[in-house]
């Protein structure tokens, strides 16, 4: 029996691992992935560094803190917003081996690293941030593959070309809605569910996305922009994609996904940080 399946698509996946072992130890593919993004992030980061005439080690020096700092986070994103769970599970906050991460907090985080890094270095935060945050849509493509390998982060139920058939005995019941429930399939008398793969149409924009920003770099008229343009292109697929998701934080008992405000917001920010930033430029020029 399979794992995961695309029955639309004729592809079926036995077996799925998360991890394997050496000795006693797991290791995650998930965090493979990550690390690997890291390496090929710095590489690209360097490679624009020589590119536009900035120091290498400037980057080097700033990765190794945010990445702790984007880690930190993502984690507590997480357990904010989870908290009706994780203050009756205090040790829990602290076993980031049992998932629990949240990209915002990772970007929210990292951000404001940079900031006083920059600050500390009399470094122009724009003109960093618009070097690196390409490879974090990379980043971004990459680690949602880890996703898939934790069979987590999809969607609703659908029927359509790229819907998912999910062995029911592998998925956190946390993340199984109602609908999946009322569409359950029993296939050779295994149960299965099936869901909108929103890790892939994630994955596939970020990585159109970071092609993108790519080009812009090349194109951009002045620091900041190609960060503004990942705020809002990013938020946009957010704010859509994240209705979609079964596994959404929520704000209380609103009913209102986090992610997708706050999404919102950065559409919002990045609109009025392009032609605030914009309009500082033409007046330095001037």
């Amino acid at each position: 029996m399979f794992d995961v399946g695309f029955p639309n698509l004729g592809i079926y996946i036995e077996n799925l691992k998360n991890c394997f072992y050496i000795g006693n130890f797991s290791i995650a593919f998930y965090g493979i992935i990550i690390g690997l993004a890291i390496i090929i992030g710095l590489l690209l980061t360097w490679k624009e560094a020589r590119r536009t005439g900035q120091k290498e080690d400037d980057y080097t020096d700033y990765i190794i803190i945010g990445v702790i700092s984007g880690v930190i986070g993502a984690r507590v994103y997480y357990v904010v917003f989870q908290w009706d769970y994780y203050k009756d599970h205090i040790a829990e906050i602290f076993n980031l081996r049992s998932g629990g991460l949240a990209i915002y907090g990772t970007i929210i985080f990292a951000v404001g690293a940079l900031i006083i890094f920059c600050t500390m270095k009399k470094k122009n935060f724009f003109q960093m941030i618009d070097t690196m945050i390409p490879q974090l849509a990379l980043a971004q493509a990459m680690g949602r593959w880890g996703n898939f390998f934790n069979m987590e982060a999809f969607g609703k139920y659908t029927d359509g070309l790229l819907a998912m058939q999910l062995r029911l005995e592998k998925v956190n019941p946390n993340m199984i809605g109602a609908d999946h429930l009322e569409h359950l399939l029993s296939i050779n008398g295994v149960d299965y569910i099936q869901a909108t793969p929103t890790f892939f149409i994630e994955s596939l924009w970020c990585f159109l996305l970071f092609l993108f920003l790519l080009w812009m770099q090349r194109r951009k008229s002045f620091h900041g922009e190609v960060f503004c343009f990942y705020l809002g292109l990013y938020g946009l697929e957010r704010s859509i994609v994240e209705g979609l998701r079964s596994d959404s934080l929520m704000i209380g008992d609103t009913g209102i996904r986090v992610s997708q405000l706050v999404a919102v917001i950065c559409i919002a920010l990045a609109i009025a940080g392009f032609f605030i930033l914009k309009k500082q430029s033409k007046e330095v020029k001037s």
